[in-house]
């Protein structure tokens, strides 16, 4: 590697890289809030609501600042999917132990999601996977719904006029839950089968 090249990489030390330790940083605190009291906790649903979306928010803006400011580093390509992965994988096994989620749809996304991230993990120097848009809208979806359900919706301490309300955007969030759970099939699919299709390519040549 020249000189050039060296003072080319950037720091670890930026705020994107930042925002990504602060994801993994939240995560054992929203499990936490998340799982207060069983679930049952209005109050602090609330606050899981609110972390959850934190790190959704960061999790945007720490790759946009990372490629508009040329800022990626071998750090934030490591940890910015860890990152995602624990909050949503966190997300999913929290609803799940307060009954708001399937077990199985939580042990099936979470098993796809893993192993994508560590083949992508595992394949990093060789090939390179860029996040498909299928995968962009799966998060999307996968987001919405997770911070749908962590709020309290269905808890009978709930003020009256927010009884219906409350069923509808729960209803409205297992929905695009479902929606999320096809795009995550469909969309690691499509990922084996393009690191497959680029270790031929790379045999072949």
């Amino acid at each position: 590697m020249t000189t050039a090249e060296t003072q080319a990489q950037p720091s670890n030390w930026n705020v994107p890289n930042l925002l990504t330790t602060l994801r993994i940083v939240l995560v054992p605190f929203f499990g936490w809030a998340l799982l207060v009291d069983g679930g049952d906790s209005i109050t602090w649903r609330c606050v899981a609501f609110v972390i959850f979306t934190v790190a959704m928010i960061t999790d945007k803006v720490d790759g946009d600042l990372a490629r508009k400011h040329n800022l990626v580093t071998n750090f934030g390509k490591i940890a910015d999917p860890i990152a995602d992965k624990a909050i949503t994988g966190m997300a999913f096994i929290g609803l799940s132990v307060v009954g708001d989620i399937w077990w199985w749809v939580t042990i099936v996304v979470l098993l796809r999601e893993w192993s994508v991230t560590l083949l992508r993990l595992s394949v990093l120097k060789k090939v390179v996977i860029a996040a498909a848009d299928l995968g962009k809208l799966k998060t999307t979806f996968q987001a919405i719904a997770l911070g749908g359900l962590v709020l309290p919706l269905r808890d009978p301490d709930l003020p009256d006029w927010m009884e219906v309300p409350g069923e509808v955007l729960f209803y409205v969030s297992q929905a695009c839950l479902a929606v999320a759970v096809a795009l995550t099939l469909w969309s690691g699919f499509e990922f084996f089968r393009g690191v497959w299709q680029q270790r031929a390519s790379l045999r072949n040549a």
